[in-house]
C-alpha cells in the first residue's frame, strides 16, 4: 500500500487522545444481578459486570508506545498503544472469563497473551482462533455458538464484517473473520458488542432478532489507506440509531490506535446535530457506565 502523510485533521486526533489521557480514573465495578456495569478501559478492552459475572473484552494490555502502528493505515507513524491503561493490571484481570472477538493485536496484543491468567476461560469466534490461543498456553479456549452459556448468562455469536464490501474483497487475509456477542440475562438488560464490523446486513439482522436494549459499537473509523475504513463511524452509527432508537449506544474502540480517525468529540458534536446524543453515550478510558 502507499505511504500517505498524515492530514493536520489526523495529527489533532492523535494529539488530542495523549492530551486527554492523564485525566482518565478507572472505577472498578461491583457485579450484581440486576446491576450490569460496562467499563471502558481502552480502544476495544471493556470490564463488563452482567448478571454477576465478570467479562474481559478483547484485551489489549501492553504499555503505551510498546509496539508501532498498523503500516498502511493512517497515522501509522503513531507507535501503539497512544494512550496508557487507566488501571493496574491485577484490577483488571480480577474477572471470570475472557471475551476475544478476534486476534488482531488490537483486541488480543502479545502483552495479553503473556499477562491473562492461562486457566481463564476464554471464548472465541471459531476453531482457528481457538487452535492459535491454546497455542499460546491456555487450556481453556471455547468456541462461541448462537447457545453458549456460563454461569447462567447466555452469550450469542453474531456475525460482523471487518469493512465494507470492497475493502474486504481487497484484503480477505488481513481483515479476516470477526464476530459480535450479545450477553442475555433475565434480571438483566440484553447487550449487543457488534465488535470490529461496519453497518451492514449482519450487524440490522443482530438488531432485529435479539431486540437489544445496549449497543456497544467500535466506532473510531479505523482508515487503511487508499481504501477505506474498516470499523463503524458517524453514518454507520447513526444507522445502528435508526435501527435500534430506543437502544442505549456505547461507543468504543476510539483514541487509542494510530488508525482511529474519529475523535469522542467529533461523534458527540455528530450526534447532537442529528438528534441522537441522549441515547449515545462516549465513556472515557476508565469511566464506568451503568446499564
Amino acid at each position: 500500500m502507499n505511504t500517505l502523510a498524515p492530514s493536520r485533521r489526523q495529527m489533532l486526533v492523535g494529539a488530542a487522545v495523549v492530551a486527554a489521557a492523564s485525566t482518565s480514573t478507572f472505577q472498578p465495578a461491583v457485579a450484581s444481578p440486576g446491576g450490569a456495569t460496562v467499563t471502558q478501559i481502552r480502544n476495544a478492552t471493556l470490564r463488563i459486570d452482567y448478571a454477576g459475572v465478570r467479562f474481559l473484552v478483547d484485551p489489549m494490555l501492553a504499555d503505551q508506545g510498546a509496539f508501532p502502528g498498523f503500516p498502511g493505515t493512517a497515522m501509522s507513524h503513531l507507535r501503539n498503544p497512544l494512550v496508557p491503561l487507566p488501571t493496574s493490571l491485577p484490577e483488571l484481570l480480577a474477572v471470570d472469563a475472557v471475551v476475544v472477538t478476534h486476534t488482531h493485536p488490537d483486541h488480543w496484543d502479545e502483552a495479553a497473551q503473556a499477562l491473562v491468567p492461562k486457566g481463564l476461560p476464554i471464548f472465541v469466534q471459531n476453531d482457528a482462533d481457538a487452535a492459535v490461543i491454546r497455542g499460546q498456553g491456555f487450556s481453556d479456549v471455547r468456541v462461541l455458538t448462537d447457545a453458549t452459556a456460563f454461569r447462567g448468562v447466555r452469550l450469542t455469536k453474531t456475525a460482523g464484517q471487518h469493512g465494507p464490501d470492497a475493502v474486504v474483497r481487497a484484503l480477505p487475509e488481513l481483515l479476516g473473520e470477526v464476530c459480535g456477542v450479545v450477553l442475555s440475562h433475565p434480571g438483566e438488560k440484553t447487550l449487543y458488542l457488534a465488535g470490529d464490523t461496519v453497518w451492514n446486513g449482519a450487524v440490522d439482522q443482530a438488531i432485529a432478532s435479539h431486540r437489544p436494549e445496549v449497543i456497544v459499537l467500535n466506532a473510531g473509523f479505523a482508515q487503511i489507506l487508499d481504501l477505506g475504513p474498516i470499523i463503524m463511524g458517524r453514518q454507520d452509527v447513526l444507522a445502528v440509531h435508526r435501527a435500534a432508537p430506543d437502544a442505549q449506544i456505547i461507543a468504543t474502540h476510539m483514541e487509542a490506535v494510530n488508525h482511529c480517525t474519529l475523535s469522542r468529540a467529533d461523534l458527540r458534536a455528530f450526534s447532537q446535530e442529528q438528534g441522537f446524543a441522549d441515547r449515545l453515550l462516549i465513556p472515557a478510558d476508565g469511566e464506568r457506565l451503568t446499564l
